[in-house]
């Protein structure tokens, strides 16, 4: 089954990972059941990682001369347009952006040509869902983050909305408030559709699997993390509100201090990312080495950033996180498992496979700490930010280790609320969310500074305004589609 998607020049990297699933059609025009439209919509979300490259950019990477250079990861460490469009490029994350949005197309084409439409409704809000998730990362990475007052004027990405028909076809660049506007038409066109049941009729089949799909309570944390970039701060506590309905958050937080503590490295790269851990609400298999990478990598994070990052300890309380040393001196957290699967029974050749957790509780409870933080709520915000420390911190007693704004003022000197309280949430954020990549969408969201050194004493600074925040579009998206570069 072949792709088309323009400027795309080729989806033929992602051809092993749709062999491995074997959930495509073979034929996209054949989608005459509601069924097949449920197995295409598997391929609906980006089989490809954004950690290896984000983690690179962000300030939780730092020169370790003993690990290996690899063009991918040093290209993100020093901000420079990617030299490669593998696994774990930017480029490579672009395609697959755009073949699960085809994949989204196609079904909902399919969906609206069909007789029985209206029993498919579930199937078309997952569609419209998982397009607005894949445009938002894309937005996100390839373009300015959203500001309202620049919104309007600055490009954005393509937002494409139609299944493709010919193998070369030009697109624009939609301004990012266009862009987050679509964005935001179909999340809410499609939350309403979600129905979590649509999941469970394929027994034994990854389609009847919810985590790797976009259920109602993923659906909403989504939502809150779109309108977080949004600073629309309302909606934000709306959905995340959602996710915990009739909810102990705290049994929904990765249980760090108690089960999670036993753990070995290997038992923790197993339970990480399975479907069964309650804190994951979007899993997806993406091809990837990160697995293997973020351990051995040269630009990754050493002791000095360890330190940096887990500094918050001195306010906190001693954090329940396994930190390891690799031999090529990363510091690193054991969330990864690799699946290697093999071309052939007897080949020692094959495809490798990162499992990548998309969404989990953790960010929405972040999320709404921040939202509430904005809108001076600050006693709820520090609520939420306690129920995460007592899942975090080592013999945890709420009597000690409960966070209070006496503390945050101690360790930021800031003695305004809001911005102690936010760059608590920041701090704790960057902890929770190592090697996910996140953090390099908090750099963004709060224009925070970027400073990397290398080993023979170069400092490298990336400001809030340098243009090299802004991923630049892939070669072929230039020259093949007609796409305007991004300023460098």
């Amino acid at each position: 089954m072949q792709r088309y998607l323009g400027f795309i020049f080729t989806l033929l990297l992602l051809t092993g990972c749709e062999d491995f699933l074997s959930k495509e059609p073979d034929n996209r025009a054949n989608l005459d059941s509601k069924e097949k439209i449920a197995e295409l919509l598997v391929t609906a979300y980006p089989e490809a990682n954004y950690a290896a490259f984000c983690e690179a950019m962000s300030d939780n990477a730092e020169d370790n001369p003993q690990g290996q250079i690899q063009p991918i990861n040093a290209d993100a460490y020093f901000w420079r347009d990617h030299s490669t469009t593998d696994q774990d490029s930017p480029e490579y994350y672009w395609n697959a952006c755009y073949a699960a949005i085809a994949a989204s197309n196609h079904a909902l084409r399919a969906i609206r040509t069909a007789p029985d439409s209206m029993a498919m409704q579930a199937l078309k809000g997952e569609a419209l869902v998982a397009r607005a998730y894949s445009h938002f990362m894309l937005v996100n990475l390839f373009a300015q983050t959203y500001d309202s007052a620049t919104a309007s004027t600055n490009p954005g990405i393509p937002y494409v909305t139609e299944p493709e028909t010919v193998s070369f076809k030009t697109y624009k660049r939609a301004s990012v408030k266009e862009v987050y506007n679509r964005i935001e038409r179909d999340l809410l066109d499609g939350l309403p559709l979600i129905n979590d049941q649509a999941y469970q009729t394929n027994g034994g089949s990854s389609s009847g699997v919810p985590k790797y799909h976009f259920t109602k309570a993923a659906s909403h944390a989504f939502a809150s993390r779109f309108y977080l970039f949004k600073k629309e701060y309302t909606k934000v506590i709306e959905h995340a509100n959602q996710v915990f309905i009739q909810q102990d958050i705290k049994t929904l937080l990765r249980p760090w201090n108690s089960t999670y503590r036993g753990y070995s490295a290997q038992e923790l790269s197993l339970n990480y990312t399975k479907s069964s851990e309650k804190a994951n609400l979007l899993l997806c298999e993406t091809a990837s080495n990160w697995a293997r990478s973020f351990l051995g990598n040269r630009y990754s994070t050493g002791l000095q950033r360890y330190r940096e990052i887990f500094n918050t300890q001195s306010m906190v309380g001693m954090y329940s996180y396994s930190v390891l040393r690799s031999s090529s001196q990363a510091y690193i957290i054991n969330k990864f498992r690799e699946h290697f699967v093999r071309v052939g029974t007897n080949a020692n050749t094959g495809f490798i496979y990162t499992m990548l957790p998309l969404i989990s509780a953790e960010e929405v409870l972040f999320n709404r700490a921040e939202a509430h933080a904005m809108l001076f709520h600050f006693n709820e915000s520090l609520a939420d930010i306690n129920i995460w420390v007592s899942t975090r911190v080592t013999n945890y007693d709420p009597a000690v280790h409960t966070i209070t704004f006496n503390k945050l003022y101690n360790y930021y000197q800031k003695n305004v609320n809001q911005q102690a309280i936010v760059a608590g949430i920041l701090d704790f954020r960057r902890v929770e969310f190592l090697h996910e990549g996140l953090r390099w969408f908090d750099v963004l969201r709060h224009k925070l500074p970027v400073r990397h050194t290398t080993a023979d004493g170069q400092i490298l600074d990336l400001s809030p305004t340098d243009p090299r925040r802004v991923i630049q579009l892939p070669v072929q998206a230039i020259a093949s589609g007609g796409l305007e570069p991004n300023p460098r």
